[in-house]
């Protein structure tokens, strides 16, 4: 029998805020409130922002009209990435198993590094916060369990709590999921919670008391996988491999507002380099193309394409997204901010041979790929600029 494993989630507390204060303290213990973007929606709330009744995903104006005294930053993501590389690499330099499971959450296998550290479990995660308070000045809240499920679970209390640490041993599970709602349960979403609450299922420990065939029948394998991690026994390893997303969206407000079509179709082929970057660094490709204009006054328009192959080469995703732009563009509509989606990654089954593939054609364009990306990485993001109007 395989030995029991210990699992802790590390969470960084309002990720975004922290990197800010991290930048500049003086914005510490003062209630701070990242934005989406220029004039956009908050993001992420500081402690202080929160009890001050500022609302997730409100909008600027709304929140800055009653709440004046709160301090409103426009999200950095590229510094937020490089705080999160910093906090990763101490949980790496922590225990030879870290999955990163997004930009402010990783899973680290803690088993047997109670031997090495003398520690027990508990003690341990103790000191993995302090040194990454310590070494990268970002506040974490860590669960401790037996499966990542619980691990998850665990990581919610503990932001709930002074020491920021919260353990769920094997002799604890039963009470702690008598006292979670359904809804709790990392992977449970709203419809999936309907449907279980139809079913007389309120709690985690009404979940786990149905047998893995009832739920077979209702939910799938992802039921029955669900119900035995709730019994802290793991399903899903702990890996070292960076999960690939399932979609890859980026969005940006103009800073003014126009509607000026090539202006925007400029800043759409902008986030769509950065885009095809980000699916080149996965080592994927992508089969559907979305594209997103949001109005002065926040309305939201859309429009979505599948592609004939998957790809991840800019100019061909862009020849679509700028023909999805014009159908959804009305010139005597303001925008604020326009977006790109890139969602089936990673289908690359679907695409289909030809005898009149043009192979030399798709060799020029993983060439410049390659040289968009290295031109990048040496020099600068966005220094490669695609087609743009002056």
């Amino acid at each position: 029998m395989s030995k029991q494993k210990v699992i802790a989630l590390v969470d960084c507390d309002s990720f975004f805020v922290s990197c800010e204060q991290k930048r500049n303290p003086e914005l510490k213990n003062r209630p701070v409130c990242v934005l989406s973007n220029k004039d956009g929606c908050v993001i992420s709330r500081s402690k202080e922002a929160k009890q001050m009744g500022v609302r997730m995903g409100e909008p600027y104006f709304m929140a800055q009209k009653e709440h004046s005294n709160a301090i409103y930053p426009v999200a950095d993501h590229e510094y937020y990435a490089q705080v999160s590389y910093q906090v990763m690499a101490v949980l790496k330099d922590f225990s030879p198993y870290v999955q990163i499971y997004s930009v402010d959450e990783a899973f680290v296998d803690l088993t047997g590094l109670e031997r090495l550290y003398k520690k027990n479990y508990y003690d341990l995660g103790v000191m993995l916060r302090e040194r990454v308070l310590e070494e990268v000045d970002i506040s974490v809240s860590i669960g401790i369990s037996s499966s990542k499920t619980l691990a998850k679970l665990a990581s919610d209390k503990a932001k709930n709590i002074d020491s920021h640490i919260y353990q769920i041993n094997m002799c604890d599970i039963l009470n702690v999921l008598e006292n979670t709602k359904i809804e709790e349960i990392w992977g449970i979403g709203r419809r999936l919670t309907d449907k279980m609450k139809r079913n007389g299922i309120i709690t985690a420990l009404e979940l786990v008391n149905k047998s893995d065939s009832w739920l077979d029948r209702q939910v799938g394998i992802n039921g029955i996988q669900m119900r035995h991690e709730l019994l802290g026994e793991m399903t899903s390893p702990v890996i070292n491999e960076e999960t690939t997303p399932k979609s890859i969206q980026n969005t940006r407000a103009f800073g003014i507002f126009t509607s000026d079509f090539n202006f925007i179709k400029n800043e759409l082929n902008m986030h769509i380099h950065t885009s095809c970057a980000r699916l080149r660094r996965y080592d994927t490709k992508c089969l559907q193309v979305g594209v997103m204009l949001r109005s002065k006054d926040f309305r939201v328009f859309f429009a979505q394409k599948d592609l004939d192959a998957p790809t991840d080469f800019e100019f061909d995703i862009s020849k679509i997204a700028v023909e999805l732009l014009a159908e959804i563009y009305n010139p005597n509509i303001l925008y604020r901010a326009t977006g790109v989606v890139l969602e089936k990654i990673g289908e690359q089954g679907i695409e289909q041979l030809s005898l009149y593939k043009d192979s030399d054609s798709d060799e020029k364009k993983q060439k410049l790929t390659k040289c968009f990306d290295k031109l990048e990485k040496k020099f600068s993001k966005n220094i490669v600029k695609i087609g743009f109007l002056k």
